[in-house]
């Protein structure tokens, strides 16, 4: 599972010395934690046993990927506007934490894919922006940025 293999890079983050990819890990699996904590509390309204609980309170990878991708995007958005502050060292800090983050996600897709699928979006539904971002989203979901697809939905309607 991705979380194990988490686990197992922060251990060794740990072994290292490696202080941003231990902290980006660190609050990585804190976010983890937290959305198994939110879940386990659903699914106490429902009377299980504490063994059955916890069992199925465990994320699953796609679930654990979700938790990424928004770690992912927290540090981009911090990466811009410390680049708006003239701050170059939380940049630098931010992007290594990035940078180790990005290797859990999957393969990201190429501009020119993306023009691909965007393209054939607007051939099946037209020119409603919407229609076309919800075609477009579950195709590339984990593989490209939303700001990034909408961007070029909005260059192909032009």
């Amino acid at each position: 599972m991705l979380k194990d293999q988490i686990q197992n890079d922060l251990k060794n983050a740990m072994k290292c010395g490696d202080v941003e990819t231990l902290s980006a890990l660190r609050m990585s699996l804190a976010a983890i934690n937290e959305k198994e904590k939110a879940k386990r509390y659903n699914l106490s309204k429902e009377g299980l046993l504490e063994s059955d609980l916890v069992e199925k309170s465990k994320l699953t990878d796609e679930e654990v990927l979700d938790v990424m991708f928004s770690e992912v995007k927290k540090r981009k958005d911090s990466i811009k506007e410390f680049e708006k502050g003239n701050r170059a060292d939380l940049v630098k800090k931010e992007q290594a934490e990035l940078s180790c983050l990005m290797k859990y996600l999957p393969q990201q897709m190429s501009q020119g894919e993306l023009r691909l699928i965007v393209q054939n979006a607007i051939d099946k539904s037209g020119k409603d922006f919407g229609k076309i971002m919800s075609l477009v989203m579950p195709q590339v979901k984990g593989r490209a940025d939303g700001s990034q697809i909408s961007a070029i939905v909005k260059e192909l309607l032009q």
